[in-house]
């Protein structure tokens, strides 16, 4: 493949909490398991190359056409994840069952959260991306109940 086709290529993770050996220790974990991101002026020409890859499984799209990620999932990922593209700890609080997110990447996004589990202090959000709804899980860690 021409070097010059691919310009970056990258993994999105998220930070999980876990506690091992009476601690909390913050993890990182894959945020779409499976999924490889590629940025590229020249999709055609990464497809062909692509198809060169032995162990690639399939290509996201329709048929065999590459389907690029839409600006408004571009924002979302550079938002939660920004040029890390790491999904760093939010925090927040319960008010009268209601979620309200404090601090991190999590801010303003309370109406995508379907679920919590406050014990392994992940969110789970639904969201658009890859032309479906997915859910994607991420670390929420729950400060205060009322």
């Amino acid at each position: 493949m021409n070097s010059n086709v691919l310009e970056r290529c990258f993994i999105p993770y998220y930070q999980q909490k876990k506690r091992f050996q009476g601690e909390w220790h913050i993890q990182e974990r894959i945020l779409f398991p499976g999924y490889v991101f590629l940025i590229t002026q020249n999709p055609e020409k990464l497809v062909n190359g692509l198809r060169k890859v032995i162990g690639l499984t399939k290509l996201i799209g329709t048929g065999d056409e590459i389907v690029p990620l839409v600006q408004e999932e571009i924002d979302l990922l550079m938002k939660i994840g920004t040029d890390k593209q790491l999904v760093e700890m939010s925090s927040g609080i319960i008010e009268n069952d209601r979620v309200q997110i404090l601090a991190g990447p999590l801010m303003g996004m309370e109406g995508n959260i379907r679920r919590i589990d406050r014990h392994k202090r992940t969110a789970y959000l639904e969201i658009e991306m890859f032309g479906r709804t997915v859910e994607m899980k991420v670390g929420l860690e729950i400060i205060r109940k009322e």
